[in-house]
């Protein structure tokens, strides 16, 4: 039996549509008890407070381009591939999904999970890996910090604050959505949340709330799902391939059985598809046998656990590790990819050696910012403008920096 037939989709339509007629389950967080925001504000008269930041994300310039910031693809080689935007669009519609069934506030956890990847620069883990190397000297580079001074100090909207005043419950989700940080704390890159944590205690040392970790778990159920469908669209692997393959192997085996003549594009679609429903469904029963066991009565005794409460039972688990080592054979080496990102690290390179060396020829904005930092806070304002930038604008910004023609 495959691990799509398993799942008892009758029951758990059935738990969605009680779900949602019953409320929270009592260690969901509750809106009407945020713990606020940094700068105090009136309430929206017509949506939750976790409802704002996911609106306040959406109309972030920030969040707009993640249209053309890629992750394993350079924007410049396909519409077909996903990028950063329609990777957060769908690990939002996965975590609301789960959020929904297991009752918790669907809002907040499609909140984190739309704003989970604002700090991701162009081209990827290539250009990450590069920001990373050339900011070595000067406190490093993480994308998970960098996403929470877009949402705190870079995204600039407002006149009475910095940032996008997120609520505690999201910039505590966003920052700690894949555990406790408090091991993280003392490399330098960690200084801005250090800094903000003194001044609105985040609880770095504790679990995120049961929403933060749908996020999580959300996003591990998107970008495994996408990179097979991007994979085998970019022909870095066939259909037969996966046959072998834990977890996706029972699963195309099963749409073949249903449907034998059908085209291998409709194939890996209902394949994907299935796969979506079979790692959802583990979530919500892997999660909801955690919670019976250990007992969880309230938010607090979600980040007292010791341990993450939603998840991913352990053969599953096992199943996306092996997954993981397909597709890092298959399609994250693979020489075509290698060699995308080594033309991205080489733009990153000379741009960020470029404007550290002239930074007058640095946009007005970001040159104002420079004045009176040391050579460490220019080093980060160089990096927050590259950082920011879409594959494509990085593209064109290099040809403008380096290539005379690029003018005529």
């Amino acid at each position: 039996m495959s691990p799509w037939q398993r799942v008892d989709w009758r029951g758990m339509q059935m738990s969605l549509l009680q779900s949602q007629d019953s409320g929270r389950v009592a260690w969901a967080e509750d809106p009407a008890r945020s713990r606020g925001r940094l700068h105090p504000e009136a309430p929206s008269a017509t949506r939750t407070p976790f409802a704002r930041d996911r609106d306040r994300i959406i109309h972030a310039s920030a969040f707009r381009r993640l249209k053309e910031k890629t992750q394993v693809f350079v924007a410049h080689e396909g519409d077909h591939y996903r990028t950063r935007l329609t990777h957060s669009l769908e690990v939002a519609q996965v975590a609301r999904s789960i959020a929904t069934a297991l009752r918790l506030d669907a809002d907040l956890a499609e909140t984190i999970a739309l704003g989970h990847d604002l700090g991701h620069p162009p081209f990827g883990h290539a250009g990450e890996d590069e920001l990373e190397r050339q900011m070595g000297p000067f406190g490093g580079f993480d994308h998970n910090v960098q996403t929470f001074r877009v949402l705190t100090e870079i995204e600039r909207q407002y006149p009475r604050f910095p940032g996008l005043n997120p609520t505690w419950e999201t910039l505590e989700g966003i920052v700690k959505h894949n555990g406790p940080v408090q091991d993280r704390l003392d490399r330098p890159v960690w200084n801005a949340v250090v800094d903000f944590n003194a001044a609105f205690d985040l609880d770095l040392g504790g679990w995120a709330s049961a929403e933060a970790q749908v996020a999580a778990l959300s996003d591990d159920v998107a970008y495994n799902n996408h990179d097979v469908d991007d994979g085998l669209q970019a022909g870095l692997f066939r259909l037969e391939e996966l046959l072998d393959v834990p977890l996706v192997g029972p699963v195309l085996h099963g749409v073949r059985s249903d449907y034998p003549d059908l085209d291998a594009r409709l194939t890996r679609m209902e394949m994907v598809r299935r796969l979506i429903g079979v790692m959802v469904g583990d979530v919500l029963s892997e999660t909801s046998r955690r919670a019976e066991a250990s007992g969880v009565a309230s938010v607090r005794d979600v980040r007292d656990l010791g341990g993450a409460l939603v998840a991913f039972s352990p053969p599953v688990l096992e199943d996306l590790s092996r997954l993981r080592a397909f597709l890092y054979e298959r399609m994250y080496h693979h020489w075509k990819v290698n060699r995308s990102r080594s033309q991205a690290r080489r733009i990153l390179a000379e741009m960020f050696a470029l404007f550290l060396s002239e930074p007058d020829v640095l946009p007005e904005e970001w040159f104002a910012r420079l004045n009176g930092l040391d050579s460490s806070g220019k080093a980060r304002v160089v990096c927050d403008y590259i950082a920011g930038m879409t594959d494509r604008f990085a593209i064109e910004e290099h040809r403008r920096l380096f290539q005379l023609d690029a003018w005529n």
